[in-house]
């Protein structure tokens, strides 16, 4: 295992713990290597049931990855409304959605050649 891609899976496992502590729902990780011009390696997809949720997912995974790994996201976008927050780790890209604007974006569909890994969550 490469050290990029050793470090690429330490990232997602924080990042997914940081959505896991606070309830997030439906996580699903789009691998995007196999895909030609794609801007990271991977999506991390998950939804909140409102704002308050969704702002919160986000700081968790903050939180998490900050405490854990010493790193930031290089650009957070969304914030102002929380519907859907996107966070860039340069690697990987979470997008953290309020539940119904994730249907109508349907980004899993869009990027429909990725290999998807839906992750079990206790909720």
């Amino acid at each position: 295992m490469t050290q990029k891609k050793q470090a690429t899976d330490i990232l997602i496992t924080s990042i997914l713990k940081g959505i896991e502590d606070v309830k997030g729902k439906e996580i699903d990780i789009l691998d995007l290597r196999e895909i030609e011009n794609t801007v990271c390696d991977y999506f991390i997809v998950c939804s909140g049931t409102s704002n308050t949720q969704v702002n919160a997912i986000v700081n968790s995974i903050q939180k998490t990855v900050s405490k854990e790994l010493h790193d930031k996201p290089w650009h957070v976008e969304g914030s102002d409304n929380a519907e859907w927050i996107l966070m860039d780790y340069v690697d990987v890209v979470v997008h953290v959605f309020q539940k119904h604007i994730r249907e109508y974006y349907d980004i899993e569909s869009l990027w429909g050649d990725a290999k998807v890994t839906k992750i079990e969550t206790e909720n």
